[in-house]
């Protein structure tokens, strides 16, 4: 048994790891595996083939063969064989759902005593909900909210206003809340380049309900009608994306619109920024959002509804523009930034020097050093 060793357990809900795919979740264990000397990452069934399960010589992937509806065993299952071998300074917990990853944690934390972090990054409907189901999934969370209070050594979130007031409300202890960004921008990707812009507005993330996009593709049409052809680059894929093409036929505005469903590496994505004269947040709700800070890192000027860690980052008129899930209103923020280029980019530069303390390899240090100080203190 090797009760020295600074090992970390991580419970997640990343399904494209094991695969192969190297996207944010490879870089901090990336940069995380430098802290401890041993992680085991148990995750439920991947997209595709697994094909790796090894990271970085010390990075263990535990990728469950079978449905989610037994992914409380599969991790039980997995903890038990690595907890008779070794101890763990600290388990973490991607808390959301129906919570599998949590209430497994919760029964290790009772079987061993070994501390775990509840990791709640985004709760569904606040600020505004995109539908039915967020609103009735809203009281499942504050229960388990409350339920992780209880039990675990603290709740994580990753950004300092909207999910500590959420928390709050919903009955947790502030001193049970802690803030860790999450927010890891590679700034030595993500920065201004001399690329040619190719298109007037980037859309990026899955289509899904909450990310609004369809607001966006009325925003285009509205500007349409005024006489603006304004073009588009829609980059990503989900349940939503014939829904949204048929939309931008029906408004007329299709042949405006370029669509990626995937681009392949970081550099490819940064690139996407800098050809684009700015990037629409239409979402409701939001963790980061990630994809708008990466745009502020290269310099392009950003629109978004006040979601997330934007209403800490942004000053509206200065480092960037917010509206408020009106398409008139998208459309009128749009034709401000196309109508002064001069406003863009000194938006733009202002933007970049708000997200510059993210940087990637500092953000990442200190997630495993409070990591490391909260099994500390959960550990007297």
């Amino acid at each position: 048994m090797n009760a020295g060793a600074e090992n970390l357990m991580m419970l997640s809900g990343d399904t494209v790891l094991a695969t192969g795919r190297q996207g944010v979740f490879f870089g901090v264990l990336e940069e995380m595996a430098a802290s401890f000397s041993r992680i085991d990452v148990i995750s439920p069934r991947p997209e595709g083939p697994a094909v790796t399960h090894t990271l970085f010589g010390n990075v263990h992937l535990h990728p469950a063969a079978g449905s989610r509806l037994f992914q409380v065993a599969h991790i039980l299952r997995t903890a038990r064989a690595l907890l008779a071998e070794r101890r763990y300074l600290i388990i973490t917990s991607h808390d959301y759902g129906f919570f599998y990853n949590g209430i497994a944690a919760y029964l290790i934390h009772r079987r061993t005593g070994t501390p775990y972090l509840s990791e709640i990054h985004h709760v569904p409907a606040p600020p505004r909900s995109a539908g039915l189901r967020e609103r009735l999934d809203l009281p499942l969370n504050r229960v388990y909210a409350r339920f992780a209070a209880r039990h675990a050594a603290a709740i994580r979130v990753v950004n300092r206003v909207e999910m500590p007031n959420l928390l709050r409300s919903f009955g947790v202890p502030a001193e049970k809340v802690r803030v860790i960004p999450s927010l890891y921008l590679d700034t030595a990707v993500f920065q201004p380049m001399p690329e040619e812009k190719r298109h007037d507005v980037l859309l990026c993330g899955r289509l899904v309900r909450n990310k609004r996009f369809d607001l966006a593709i009325d925003a285009v049409h509205l500007l349409k009608e005024e006489g603006r052809r304004v073009s588009v680059l829609l980059v990503g894929d989900g349940p939503l994306r014939q829904r949204l093409l048929r939309q931008a036929r029906v408004l007329g505005v299709h042949e405006q619109i370029v669509h990626e469903r995937f681009l392949a590496t970081a550099e490819d994505l940064a690139r996407a920024y800098n050809r684009s004269r700015m990037l629409v947040c239409a979402s409701t709700s939001e963790g980061g959002p990630r994809v708008t800070c990466e745009a502020m890192a290269c310099g392009v000027p950003v629109i978004s509804t006040p979601v997330g860690i934007m209403t800490e980052l942004t000053r509206d008129g200065y480092n960037g523009l917010f509206f408020q899930w009106r398409a008139d209103e998208l459309a009128e923020r749009m034709r401000m930034l196309l109508d002064d280029p001069a406003l863009a980019r000194n938006m733009g530069a202002a933007g970049r020097a708000a997200v510059m303390p993210f940087e990637r390899r500092k953000m990442i240090r200190n997630y495993a050093e409070s990591l490391k100080a909260l099994a500390r203190e959960a550990r007297p």
